[in-house]
């Protein structure tokens, strides 16, 4: 179903990426606390009608701006929702809000700590609405920002908090504003946690939180537009658990599961589903999921009779921690210490299936200059021990490797 159209090689390992909700960026944060940002060459025809695109292999891999953003592993970034800020969550106990074209620094705010006084690492962050950031721990803590507030320093108290879950909130996902609504941004929100799902409302709280599932769950995607019959709206959750199990949740039933798909099962057990996307409805796939799992495959799962239909490989050894489709429909992987993009197949006579038999694009010179006042030598080194409590595999040095585009001075 899909081609890479390169790879990226990293200088640590991955712990979060994020995608740009309007123009061709990603953004990822490593285990050693940088956060770099590249943009995408566009596939937009130009005047003459000619693709300005990757596919030709002439387009360019950008680096923006790359930074040491945290004195610890960068464990979550997110896009607010119209992409002028880039928050980035790090183990250092801090937020901090950076314009995503420059990376300079804007704002920050310190993450509450737990009690004992120790940090309390983030997992989740999520820009809910230009008014409302949301911030998730591994004590199981939901905060709520109000980012109308003038913060001073790094001292700000979160609006609300809440704790959904018994254990680390591992997924979150925002469900559709209503047809009421006037602002049209989310105001409800599914989360998953240790063997539950919870349904969390911006006024009122937690709302409900299901049966325990027997199942550790760690990601979720929300899809609508399907047949709806009976009691079902076509609007549903899916819920990807650490056994290789997509259960799927009609939305307005939260209390327990209602169908379950096998993604990865065999007599040992199988692979746990580490993140999920849905594939976006303009490449005329149907209703479908991808899902990254944890031996490295991303699988695509169509809603409906087929179920499972295809694969692809991002990495051998290391899992899939990042999954998404950036606004011109190319998915975006990455794990370990690399990151792929993809493309729909286009089958052109002896090139195994790639336009030009081009897998590499061109680099440029990368700036390390972001505004950070406490950015730190770039030589920092990682801590392997620091990551989520899933992700365990160590990520390898790929900068030599097949089908690996290198940066100059990429550390």
């Amino acid at each position: 179903m899909f081609d890479t159209v390169c790879s990226l090689p990293l200088s640590s390992d991955l712990f979060t990426q994020a995608i740009h909700p309007r123009e061709p960026v990603v953004s990822v944060g490593l285990a050693a606390g940088h956060v770099q940002t590249f943009r995408l060459p566009s596939e937009v025809d130009d005047d003459d009608g000619a693709s300005s695109s990757s596919c030709n292999g002439k387009g360019h891999i950008d680096t923006m701006w790359r930074t040491r953003r945290h004195k610890g592993s960068c464990r979550c970034l997110g896009f607010g929702v119209d992409g002028e800020t880039l928050y980035s969550a790090g183990t250092d106990g801090l937020v901090k809000a950076a314009n995503s074209e420059t990376g300079k620094v804007t704002n920050k705010i310190a993450i509450p700590l737990e009690k004992n006084g120790s940090v309390d690492a983030p997992t989740i962050i999520h820009g809910l609405s230009p008014q409302t950031l949301l911030l998730a721990t591994d004590s199981s803590a939901l905060h709520l920002f109000d980012l109308r507030t003038p913060y001073s320093k790094v001292s700000a108290r979160p609006e609300q908090s809440h704790h959904p879950h018994d254990d680390y909130i591992s997924s979150l996902t925002p469900l559709p504003a209503s047809d009421t609504s006037t602002s049209g941004f989310s105001k409800q929100w599914i989360t998953t946690g240790g063997t539950t799902l919870a349904l969390t409302d911006l006024r009122r709280g937690v709302l409900v939180r299901s049966e325990d599932q027997e199942e550790e769950l760690i990601s979720s995607a929300y899809i609508g537009g399907l047949p709806s019959s009976g009691t079902s709206r076509g609007e549903k959750v899916v819920v990807g658990g650490a056994g290789g199990v997509m259960t799927l949740w009609e939305k307005g039933a939260w209390d327990d599961q209602d169908e379950r798909i096998y993604v990865s099962r065999d007599s040992e057990g199988g692979e746990s589903i580490e993140t999920m996307t849905v594939v976006p409805d303009e490449l005329g796939h149907g209703k479908m999921i991808a899902a990254g799992l944890g031996n490295g495959l991303v699988k695509f799962v169509r809603i409906g009779p087929n179920k499972v239909v295809s694969d692809a490989v991002h990495d051998e050894t290391e899992g899939v921690v990042g999954l998404g489709f950036d606004v011109e429909g190319r998915m975006v992987s990455g794990g370990g210490q690399i990151v792929k993009v993809w493309h729909e197949a286009l089958e052109t006579e002896g090139t195994g299936g790639m336009v030009g038999g081009k897998h590499m694009l061109g680099d440029s010179d990368e700036s390390d200059d972001s505004g950070d006042s406490d950015r730190e030598d770039r030589n920092g080194r990682s801590n392997a021990n620091d990551r989520k409590k899933r992700k365990k595999a160590k990520g390898k040095d790929r900068s030599g490797g097949q089908h690996v585009m290198a940066f100059h001075d990429l550390d």
